[in-house]
């Protein structure tokens, strides 16, 4: 009798740690998967930085063939690129996607997207500019990369907002805490940030 509940406690036993592994590798493969898509969607991000990138290698390009340009203003935008796209600023992988990581990122980002704008702007004295083939479609291309860039940035929240609370609610967090998962950080909006920059070249 002794011998037959002993089996079946250590049986018992058993399938306990069975149901607890199980249960365990399925919440660990659920933060995985959300951490998977923050990923996803931060290569979203990149690319249409990267996209801005080019785009203002290019203008910067056109501009420097223009006699007597304010050099202030495009060597402005030529450190701010260099900045933005430097390696202190550089995210490689999801463990680098920190509320702090992220804040910089964006500071630098915006301090070219504000570089960019003013850079524009001015090429509305430079009418020799305006009439170079690059510049005639340029105000349509830079709105369109703002909200490009807006819309995958918010899309980036969503996907980080959706595993911050995962990781910080019972049972998951019990799961997160164990192999470590951390907080992402978020995209905040900066003043006139939901407005893509007005740039009339009608003039």
């Amino acid at each position: 009798m002794k011998k037959g509940c002993l089996i079946g406690g250590v049986v018992g036993l058993l399938a306990l740690a069975a149901i607890v592994l199980i249960w365990g590798i399925n919440l660990n493969n659920k933060i995985k998967m959300e951490d998977q898509s923050v990923q996803k969607q931060w290569s979203n991000v990149e690319n249409t930085y990267q996209k801005r990138t080019d785009l203002i290698d290019q203008t910067v390009s056109t501009v420097k063939g223009a006699a007597n340009f304010e050099q202030s203003t495009l060597t402005e935008v030529i450190n701010a690129r260099a900045k933005a796209t430097s390696t202190e600023v550089k995210i490689n992988d999801a463990s680098d996607l920190t509320p702090e990581n992220i804040a910089k990122f964006q500071q630098a980002q915006d301090q070219l997207g504000g570089a960019l704008s003013r850079l524009l702007v001015s090429i509305e004295r430079y009418p020799e500019l305006k009439a170079v083939q690059n510049f005639s479609s340029l105000q349509a291309t830079v709105e369109s990369m703002e909200s490009e860039i807006l819309f995958e940035r918010r899309k980036y929240n969503d996907a980080a907002e959706k595993f911050n609370k995962m990781i910080v609610t019972f049972p998951e967090s019990f799961v997160a805490n164990f192999i470590g998962a951390k907080e992402k950080g978020y995209f905040k909006a900066a003043t006139g940030s939901e407005n893509a920059p007005k740039i009339d070249f009608s003039n």
